[in-house]
C-alpha cells in the first residue's frame, strides 16, 4: 500500500545518529554518495555496504521501516539490474538472439543493485534521524557562503525541507484517494499496463488539486505568521559540532581510505 511508504518520515529516538550534528550527517551522506560509485571490486563494495549497515544499526530504527523505503524503488532496482545483466561484454554464458549473459554483465548487475540499495538506505537513514527543522538549518548553514553571490540560501533550504516534509503527507493522501475510488467501483488492479495507467487519471487529478491546496494553505499560514525569509530570523535551537561528530568524520575518512586501498591493491580482483 502507498501508506506503507516510510521515506521522508522522521522517527524521534535516542540514538547516536540522532544526536549527530545535521551538518555532519549531510556531509557524510554526500561523501558516501561519492565513494559508493568509486567501488571497483567486491572488497571495496563490502566496505561501503558495511558502513551503511553500521549507521542503520546505530540509528535504533526498526529494519521494517528501511524495508518499506526500499519497496518504492524495487521495480527500478530490478529493471536496472536486468539492463546491466544483458549489457556486459565478453564471452557469453547464455545467449538467446541478441540477448546474452556474461560474467561482466553479472558483475555490473550486482554492483548497480548494491549501490542503489545502499544509497536508498543511506538517504532513508538521513531523513529518519533528522527532523525537517534540523535539515533546513543544516542546509542553510552549509550553503551560507553562497550568500556572497546573493543566492537565496534560506529560501532554497526551506523549499527542500518542505518538499521532504510533505512526501509522507502526499503518499497518505494518494492512498485515501485510491481507497475512495475503489469504494466507488473503480478497478485499479486488473487489466494491462495501458488500462492501469488510464485508471490512474482519476487519482492524479484530485491529488494535484490537493497538493496545490496544501501549498496555498502553507503559504497563507507563513504569511499570517509574518514570514519574510531568512533576514533577521533567530533560532530557538542552535546546532553545534561535538566530539561524536568528529568521530563520525573519522569513520567516513576510514571508509574512504579503505575503499582507496581496496581499489589499489585489488585492482585485478573482481
Amino acid at each position: 500500500m502507498v501508506r506503507d511508504v516510510a521515506f521522508g518520515q522522521y522517527f524521534p529516538t535516542k540514538s547516536v545518529i540522532h544526536r549527530l550534528d545535521p551538518r555532519a550527517k549531510i556531509l557524510i551522506f554526500i561523501a558516501y554518495i561519492v565513494i559508493i560509485f568509486c567501488t571497483f571490486n567486491y572488497a571495496a563494495l563490502a566496505v561501503t555496504s558495511a558502513f551503511a549497515l553500521l549507521f542503520l544499526a546505530l540509528s535504533k530504527i526498526s529494519p521494517k521501516f528501511y524495508f518499506k523505503s526500499l519497496k518504492v524503488i524495487i521495480f527500478i532496482v530490478i529493471f536496472t539490474s536486468l539492463l546491466n545483466l544483458f549489457y556486459g561484454s565478453g564471452d557469453p554464458l547464455w545467449q538467446w538472439g541478441i540477448l546474452s549473459i556474461t560474467w561482466n554483465g553479472i558483475h555490473r548487475a550486482i554492483f548497480v543493485t548494491v549501490r542503489i540499495i545502499c544509497l536508498i538506505l543511506a538517504s532513508s537513514c538521513l531523513t529518519f534521524t533528522t527532523s525537517p527543522t534540523e535539515l533546513t538549518d543544516a542546509i542553510e548553514r552549509l550553503m551560507k557562503p553562497l550568500k556572497v553571490v546573493h543566492f537565496p540560501v534560506h529560501e532554497v533550504a526551506m523549499m527542500m525541507s518542505l518538499a521532504l516534509r510533505f512526501v509522507p503527507t502526499l503518499l497518505e493522501e494518494t492512498d485515501k484517494i485510491m481507497q475512495a475510488q475503489k469504494a466507488r467501483g473503480a478497478d485499479l488492479e486488473s487489466g494491462g499496463l495501458i488500462k492501469r495507467v488510464k485508471a490512474l487519471i482519476p487519482i492524479l487529478i484530485p491529488l494535484f488539486v490537493s497538493a496545490f491546496r496544501r501549498a496555498y494553505d502553507v503559504a497563507t499560514a507563513m504569511e499570517c505568521r509574518c514570514y519574510r525569509g531568512g533576514a533577521g530570523r533567530t533560532r530557538m535551537k542552535q546546532i553545534h559540532m561535538a566530539k561524536r561528530d568528529v568521530f563520525s568524520f573519522i569513520a567516513i575518512a576510514l571508509v574512504i581510505g579503505g575503499v582507496i586501498v581496496c581499489n589499489i591493491l585489488l585492482t585485478h580482483v573482481i
